[in-house]
Formats: C-alpha cells, sequence, structure tokens
C-alpha cells in the first residue's frame, strides 16, 4: 500500500516533534507501506540557506519527498497565516497528482491542514487518518491570540468540525484530547488514543563526565540544574520561572538552563540583563544526534506552563526528561501529566501558576539527590515498559492498514 503523508516539519529541521514522524515513516518502510510525504523545503531551525540544496523531490527507496518553496516562518499572526493558506494549496496540488495512494495521512499544524487533507481525500476517494497534536482552535483561547466567540474562534470551530467530520480516523495523543473532541460530537468509534513516544535508544541516560555539552558551553559539572528544553513562547510562564531563578539566586550551585528558540526569547534575554540575573543560561538547540546529552545534562527537567494552557495536552518532553532518566517539575494544569507523573514516582507535580509549591518542590530535590535519581531511574523505566518507539509506531501503522482495509 500507499500513504500519502502531508507534515509541517521534518528533517533536516529541528521542531520538538520532528523524531516522531521520522521514526513513523521509517518503521512504515520497514512495514512495507509505500510512503509519499509533501513538505514545505526546510525552514526552521537551520542554517540560512540550506533549503536551496534541498531538491523539489528526493527519493529513499519506498519514500518519496516532493518539498514545494515556501517563505519561512515569521512571528507576525497575518503572515503566519497566509503561509499557512500558501501551504495549503500546495498540499492539495500535490496530494491530487500523487499516483496510486490508499490513504491520506495528516497532522494538525497548520490548523488547517486538515481541511486541506479532506479535499485530497474526496477527490482521490481514499480514507483520512488525522493525527491531533493540538486542537484548534481551543490553542487560540488558551495562548490568548483569541477568545470564543471571536471570528477567529468561530472559522476555527467550522474548519474543525469540518475535518472531525470527514477523518476516517483521528488518533489523539492523551485521554483528555478524546474527552474534549468528543464533547464536539465526535464518534468515540473514530477515536484512538496513541501517546507520543520517545526512541529509548535514541534518547537514554548520559553520564555527566560523559556528557560533552558541559565542556562545549564550560558548565561546572558539580553544579545542580533545573533544565527546561523547547520552545521559549508566550505560554510556558518565563516571568515566573525567571522570578524563582531571582529568589535563589544565593544558591550558588543551583543553576537554570534553557534551550530552545521562541518569540519570548529576547524578552528573556532583556529581564535577566534588568536583574542581574547570574543562574540562568540561554543555549540553542541542538542537533538530533545530542538529545540524549541534551535531556541528561541537568538533574532535573522542567515543564512549565501558564495557567489555563496545559489542560487538554502532556508535552512530549516529559516523555525525553524520563527516558533520560531524570525527575520531571512541573508546573502545570491537572491533567493526566499529573497522574503520570504521581502513579509512577517520576518526579514532582505541582500546579500551574503555584510558585510557592514549585519553589519548595525545587529545594527539596536540590536537598534530596539520592531521591532525585530514584525518580529518575523509575521514569526511565516507565518508558520502557509503555512508551518506547516499537510500540508507539506499531500502533500508528496498525491503524493506517486498518483503516485502508475497511475501505
Amino acid at each position: 500500500m500507499k500513504a500519502l503523508v502531508l507534515l509541517s516539519y521534518y528533517k533536516p529541521e529541528i521542531a520538538a516533534s520532528i523524531y516522531l514522524f521520522e521514526n513513523l515513516i521509517d518503521d512504515m518502510k520497514k512495514e512495507n507501506i509505500d510512503v509519499d510525504l509533501i513538505i514545505p523545503k526546510p525552514s526552521r531551525g537551520i542554517i540560512a540557506g540550506i533549503k536551496k540544496e534541498y531538491p523539489k523531490i528526493e527519493k529513499d527507496g519506498s519514500l518519496c519527498i516532493r518539498r514545494f518553496a515556501m517563505f519561512n516562518e515569521g512571528t507576525r499572526t497575518s503572515l503566519r497565516a497566509i503561509r499557512y493558506i500558501l501551504c495549503c494549496l500546495n498540499y492539495i496540488w500535490y496530494g491530487i497528482i500523487s499516483k496510486n495512494i490508499n490513504v491520506v495521512f495528516a497532522e494538525s499544524t497548520p490548523p488547517i491542514l486538515g481541511a486541506a487533507a479532506v479535499i485530497i481525500k474526496k477527490i482521490k476517494k481514499v480514507p483520512f487518518i488525522y493525527n491531533l497534536q493540538d486542537i484548534f482552535p481551543d490553542s487560540l483561547v488558551t495562548t490568548g491570540l483569541s477568545h470564543k466567540n471571536s471570528l477567529a474562534w468561530k472559522i476555527g470551530r467550522i474548519i474543525e468540525k469540518f475535518t472531525y467530520n470527514n477523518a476516517d480516523k483521528i488518533i489523539v495523543i492523551s485521554e483528555d484530547f478524546k474527552k474534549n473532541i468528543i464533547l464536539k460530537g465526535v464518534p468515540e468509534s473514530k477515536i484512538e488514543v496513541v501517546y507520543n513516544w520517545v526512541d529509548e535508544n535514541a534518547v537514554k541516560p548520559i553520564e555527566r563526565d560523559k556528557n560533552i555539552l558541559f565542556d562545549k558551553y564550560c558548565l561546572d559539572r558539580n553544579n545542580f540544574y533545573l533544565t527546561y528544553c523547547g520552545n521559549l513562547g508566550l505560554t510556558q510562564n518565563f516571568d515566573m520561572l525567571i522570578s524563582i531563578a531571582y529568589e535563589l539566586k544565593d544558591i550558588k550551585d543551583l543553576q537554570f538552563i534553557l534551550f530552545g528558540e521562541g518569540v519570548y526569547k529576547d524578552k528573556i534575554i532583556s529581564h535577566i540583563k534588568e536583574r542581574g540575573i547570574l543562574n540562568i543560561k540561554l543555549l540553542p538547540f541542538q542537533a538530533y544526534s545530542e538529545i540524549s546529552q541534551v535531556f541528561s545534562l541537568g538533574d532535573v527537567g522542567l515543564i512549565i506552563s501558564k495557567p489555563g494552557i496545559g489542560a487538554n495536552c502532556v508535552p512530549s518532553k516529559t516523555w525525553s526528561i524520563m527516558s533520560a532518566e531524570r525527575p520531571v517539575l512541573a508546573n502545570f494544569d491537572e491533567n493526566e501529566l499529573k497522574s503520570i507523573i504521581e502513579d509512577n514516582k517520576c518526579g514532582i507535580f505541582t500546579v500551574a501558576g503555584d510558585k510557592n509549591n514549585f519553589v519548595k518542590a525545587i529545594h527539596y530535590l536540590y536537598n534530596n539527590r539520592e531521591n532525585c535519581k530514584k525518580l529518575g531511574k523509575n521514569g526511565r523505566e516507565f518508558i520502557l515498559e509503555k512508551l518506547t518507539r516499537k510500540l508507539g509506531t506499531k500502533k500508528y501503522i496498525d491503524i493506517i492498514k486498518n483503516t485502508n482495509k475497511q475501505n
């Protein structure tokens, strides 16, 4: 069989969930599923000018990658909206001219990609599987970009309903996602819950004396580090984290490391300079080949969010923290993440915006190093038992094959 796969990012780009689809496509090829991948030319997290090096069509065995030209993402909402529309027109065109496809698979970024996949489905008369990594337009409201009953929200709901109604299967990444879309009228029989996995062999614990990032960035191996890796955006509550770092400045060997890029990075730098904060260090995203070093660098991995942002999601970086055998320290909305951390004793959960308990948790982990390590080991055991790459990709592939058979 042949699957038409529509994605927003793919290697060599750097983004949080790219590895999921790289793993999935690699394992689809092993299961004799041919893949036509439609993707914009690389633009995210790469050296300027590298996109010119990538051809429009690239073949790798049973994988055919078709890349279309598109201007880079910016921070202006209007330009991003235009980019979304232009991308979807390209997806539709390349989808229509793809030959002998049996199924369409699309992710939920950008938020109108699912609607483009529906159009391809109807023209090609093949089933459509929608992978819901983010719930739109709910995300517009939680991030403060819009509000319920605004024009953007109403248009988003129309697109969302159109996509859900026409998808043959919807793969969601949590039980909370499933509850959310059931309340919107999606039949439970159409929904499959598959948690994002982590490649346990790619993300594994690295001993501190063997971690090259300490030398690369002149970091003292004797310090106690709390690390964050991901988007430096408006939703992660970095103002609170900066405030906490300032309060803890007298603990000289307690340091915060932030790996990432994003629209709030300049603000973070500005706040650090204005307050003379010396215990926060910002580092760029690292190559995927160094992902074990990134998540093993800290003694503790941070999951942080402003209140009301993470009600329906479990950030994928959680699994990477756990796979690197580090405890998770979360300041997040109460949802499945809370029960996963507490039931499996792999970290400490505090409610989003609860600064006092977050600080108490930092002190506890700092002062109880052996238990800190034990929480990390528990997390690694959880990953090996339930969220390995093989288990995750097999569930996706089974859904793809079964959906094709039923149609």
